[in-house]
């Protein structure tokens, strides 16, 4: 069965605005709410600091409620936060342990491991919600991506207060 119509991609920021989680994660599920409605059920993840990881922890909260949430966790390569702080490690483990399943991209590090992550996640998915504020790095490269492709793609940051 091809699962990309019921599949839904995230790519964003691996700094969000202080304070602005929740937010952000409101206007994203504003988006969300009616995917699940139309039986998209699996959300493929970035596995990043920021963007990435707030969705990450949001969705396995709302799978609790909503069961045939499943999340796929991409990563660029192995040992990808090697390098990152113990808590960061330790929060991202904390994901790592509770999604439904992990796929690595590359074996090594390089920078192509970081487009094949992105393109891996726009290329099994109908959708992709965005925390895009900016024109250059690898959100923007992985939003204009998807819309290459034509997914359907909303830029959370862009929607404002209306939600």
């Amino acid at each position: 069965m091809d699962k990309r119509p019921f599949t839904c991609c995230f790519t964003g920021h691996r700094i969000l605005p202080a304070g602005q989680e929740e937010e952000i994660w409101r206007r994203v599920y504003a988006c969300l709410e009616p995917l699940l409605e139309e039986g998209v059920r699996y959300f493929g993840v970035g596995g990043a600091l920021g963007f990435d990881t707030l969705v990450a922890e949001k969705l396995l909260a709302l799978r609790e409620s909503h069961t045939q949430i499943r999340i796929i966790l991409v990563q660029p390569f192995l040992g990808y936060q090697r390098r990152w702080t113990p808590v960061q490690q330790s929060r991202a483990a904390a994901v790592e342990s509770r999604v439904d399943r992990v796929v690595v991209c590359c074996q090594r590090p390089s920078r192509e491991a970081f487009f094949a992550r992105d393109r891996h996640l726009v290329d099994g998915s109908s959708c992709c919600i965005a925390w895009c504020t900016r024109a250059t790095g690898g959100t923007a490269y992985t939003l204009r991506y998807a819309q290459r492709q034509g997914l359907r793609v909303w830029n959370v940051a862009q929607i404002g207060e209306r939600g």
